[in-house]
């Protein structure tokens, strides 16, 4: 492979980072992760990421207990590090380094890429909860003061965006803090030329998940004194943070803004991610005993409570949408959506019989956008698989954040043959049957996707070749197509009107349709590099929306291999 970045992923849980980034590129490759789950002999999501990828460079040790130098080198570090008590102890007498409180895991982070010295990574990125940028309540800001800091002093640029993953099309509403880090002479922060047009226009966030700056919400200032310093005198004494969700920081200077998401694309609701009603088993269902314990813990209450000091007060919660509404993108998922036990946070949803039950494991990863039964594992129980899916984070944020950073990395496509959608299994068995009561992964229907056609957009119908056509007929959500070569393509087709596409299947006619994501210039040879194909070709990046009840036949007016028409032409 011409192009690699080699990554190491940090707190990799079940590997989310690593399907996102395979799922963006195939430059991507995961070298090394660690995955360590504190206080528990079980540690059910090493078990996962270890039958999706193999054991090969999987570290399962509490990070830090592990040496630097163990850790290979890498070009870009990746991880989803919990929310901690980040202010800093003391200078360390003898590195002249920082100290901070045991066991805070953004140390880990800290310590290996000082470490690593001249080593370090070209490039990070990190996730964490949405408010970070805010932490603590009593000092505002600290927290993300002292990471932009520490990672400043090792000669990083830093951006960051808070994103909440409905807002482009995602089917959880689930707001994150998603940060990437540019090396002082790496290409990325070579082509940084003023922070506000690469907050607002030209950076990796902004081409990734575009937006609009809410007015009146620019702020602009430097962060002063060491990292100690930081830590016990920013934003001393004032109630808000200086911070907004989206900004950068370079040299110590900060430049932010609140934003506004600006997308009309598709979007996923919590409807079309449900499998139908005859594969979910029995024991997700709820009772008609147990509905009234689940309608009081949706319900609004207010409940006399006396504190440990002895006072008295009234402890009031207000009522929840139950059941959970299926043609909106579903509730933030937490730790503790397994299990029977009535729950205020548990996702509840009527069946189309009537029934009320509980969301099944492969929904759960449904709406991190994780392949189905990701998590199946023999020895992890469905509860566990959703405490692991409940600490995840959403595959597409860090999917889309890695093809902006691979086109500015090498000024071109990223491109893909392990999409996000795509079961990994590192170790295929045969079934034979041993076991009558082993578990069994639960089939499914597949995720739908809600829009609205317009039958007044252009549609492309384009020939499928004999030797592609198994490639257009497996059900996968996401296609490329490669026309013939560019110099060939017909000039009287409009490419910027172009907004469907149908393959056409020979002998039987256009029966899928596809909305084209990107139309670009490439090679075949860049996905299928055995062919030796560097001919300039028109691409097409497609999603798929949806089926006709039986194919059609079309004719061919262009070359005998396309016909652009009109998409009411079609489906009318």
């Amino acid at each position: 492979m011409s192009n690699q970045i080699r990554v190491v992923e940090l707190f990799a849980g079940v590997g989310g980072f690593r399907i996102g980034l395979e799922g963006a590129s195939d430059a991507y490759q995961t070298i090394w992760n660690n995955q360590w789950e504190p206080s528990t002999k079980r540690q059910d999501a090493s078990l996962v990421y270890k039958a999706r990828f193999g054991c090969k460079g999987h570290s399962n040790r509490d990070i830090n207990t592990v040496p630097t130098e163990e850790i290979p080198n890498h070009d870009l570090l990746v991880g989803g590090f919990p929310c901690q008590d980040y202010s800093v102890a003391a200078t360390l007498s003898r590195s002249g380094g920082i100290e901070g409180k045991k066991g805070v895991l953004w140390w880990q982070i800290y310590r290996i890429l000082e470490e690593k010295g001249e080593s370090r990574p070209d490039y990070i990125f990190f996730e964490n909860v949405d408010r970070l940028i805010n932490s603590p309540a009593t000092q505002r800001g600290r927290d993300f003061a002292i990471i932009l800091a520490s990672l400043s002093d090792l000669g990083y640029v830093v951006e960051w965006r808070v994103i909440n993953a409905a807002d482009y099309g995602m089917p959880q509403r689930r707001r994150r803090t998603y940060i990437v880090g540019y090396r002082k002479g790496s290409v990325v922060a070579n082509r940084i030329e003023g922070m506000e047009d690469w907050v607002l226009y030209d950076g990796v966030m902004a081409q990734s998940f575009p937006f609009k700056q809410k007015e009146k919400t620019l702020s602009a200032f430097d962060i002063k004194g060491s990292v100690q310093e930081v830590s016990a005198t920013f934003n001393q004494g004032k109630r808000e943070s200086p911070f907004g969700n989206a900004g950068m920081m370079m040299d110590r200077h900060v430049f932010s803004v609140d934003a506004v998401a600006m997308y009309e694309g598709t979007f996923q609701t919590l409807g079309d991610n449900l499998v139908s009603e005859e594969f979910v088993p029995e024991d997700f269902f709820i009772s008609e005993e147990e509905l009234p314990k689940w309608q009081y813990e949706k319900g609004a209450k207010k409940i006399n409570r006396v504190s440990k000091e002895g006072y008295e007060y009234v402890f009031s919660e207000g009522g929840m949408a139950f059941p959970d509404s299926l043609d909106k993108p579903s509730r933030t998922m937490i730790t503790g959506e397994g299990g029977a036990a009535p729950s205020r946070f548990k996702h509840v949803v009527q069946t189309p019989s009537g029934r009320y039950r509980r969301l099944i494991p492969i929904e759960l990863e449904r709406l991190n956008m994780f392949p189905d039964n990701h998590t199946f594992h023999p020895e992890v129980s469905d509860g566990r698989r959703a405490f692991l899916m409940g600490n995840a984070l959403v595959c597409g944020i860090v999917e889309q954040i890695g093809k902006s950073l691979y086109r500015f990395i090498y000024n071109e496509a990223p491109v893909s043959s392990r999409p996000i959608h795509i079961q990994r299994d590192a170790h295929p068995t045969l079934d034979l049957n041993l076991f009558t009561e082993e578990t069994k992964k639960i089939a499914a229907n597949a995720p739908r996707k809600t829009y609205i056609l317009d039958g007044t957009k252009r549609l492309l119908i384009g020939l499928v070749k004999l030797d592609n056509q198994d490639y257009f007929l497996n059900g996968t959500p996401t296609k490329i197509y490669y026309t013939g070569k560019a110099k060939s393509f017909p000039s009287t087709i409009s490419l910027n009107k172009l907004y469907y596409f149908m393959p056409y299947i020979k002998g039987k006619g256009v029966r899928d349709l596809y909305l084209i994501r990107i139309a670009r210039i490439g090679s075949k040879a860049e996905i299928y590099k055995e062919s030796g194909d560097t001919e300039p070709r028109l691409v097409l990046e497609l999603e798929f929306l949806e089926s006709l009840p039986e194919y059609k036949l079309i004719r061919l007016a262009i070359f005998n291999t396309y016909t652009d028409t009109i998409l009411n032409r079609v489906i009318e």
